[in-house]
């Protein structure tokens, strides 16, 4: 009953050795590669990982279900680079499959912020089903945040998933840019719309529902800055597809800056 583990990477020689080092116990690992110059692949490559690369980035959905069609085995584990699987987790995910009583597992993550494991914020159990059959599941096709969509029932396990998101500020603010970005693209793609005001009620709500409604202040510091981060991410998402419209809109470029 074999099992491989599947990510996709991009410059995560800081973490691709610990995580490697947590799914040892699979049969294979299996990575895609977008383009890393940081020595990721020779890393992963060394640790006995079988690398693909590939020269464009379709998105996340689509990349993690590049990774997921390279898997021969029964089953399939996905993670990410920043990602930790414990020993009790390892022996519930064994100890799951063998029992065959599902075809696809959900798991509990636990993700640290700037030093401290977040256990509020809507940051916590945040259940991803990452552990299914071959043939019964595959990521959806988003740009990103995509998800897992399965044939059948999901069972879940108990021990959390290790997530280690961000050390320090400077990487949340490349995150929120990033991911701003392909949410306002995939958004524009599918027809939504926004205005400077909606941006701004977007953003507004996301703070105020991460920080209260989802007890963020328990989570002290780190709370308000996810709090931050959140409406930020929100405002800015919304507020880059305003201007995808409103370049949509504009005619063809020209020298004459009486045509804008």
């Amino acid at each position: 009953m074999k099992i491989s583990v599947v990510l996709i990477t991009k410059n995560e020689a800081h973490n691709i050795r610990e995580c490697l080092e947590s799914v040892s116990w699979c049969d294979r690992a299996i990575i895609v590669d977008s383009g890393s110059t940081d020595g990721t692949v020779e890393t992963a490559r060394a640790m006995g990982a079988e690398v693909h690369q590939t020269a464009t980035w379709p998105g996340f959905g689509p990349q993690k279900n590049l990774a997921l069609s390279k898997a021969q085995s029964e089953w399939v584990l996905s993670i990410d680079a920043d990602e930790r699987v414990t020993p009790e987790l390892r022996d519930e995910i064994l100890a799951a499959i063998a029992s065959g009583q599902a075809d696809a597992y959900d798991m509990p993550r636990l993700s640290r912020f700037c030093g401290r494991f977040i256990r509020h914020s809507g940051w916590y159990p945040d259940r991803l089903t990452r552990l299914f059959r071959v043939g019964k599941a595959r990521f959806t096709d988003d740009l990103v945040h995509e998800n897992v969509v399965t044939d059948g029932p999901i069972a879940h396990l108990r021990n959390p998933l290790l997530h280690y998101t961000y050390d320090d500020f400077s990487q949340v603010l490349r995150k929120v840019d990033q991911y701003s970005t392909l949410g306002a693209t995939q958004a524009f793609q599918r027809g939504k719309t926004a205005t400077p005001a909606s941006a701004w009620l977007h953003g507004s709500w996301a703070f105020l529902r991460t920080y209260l409604l989802r007890r963020g202040f328990l989570d002290g510091p780190q709370g308000l800055a996810i709090a931050l981060m959140n409406g930020q991410a929100s405002y800015y998402k919304y507020i880059k597809l305003w201007l995808l419209q409103q370049q949509a809109r504009q005619p063809a470029a020209s020298g004459d800056p009486q045509a804008h």
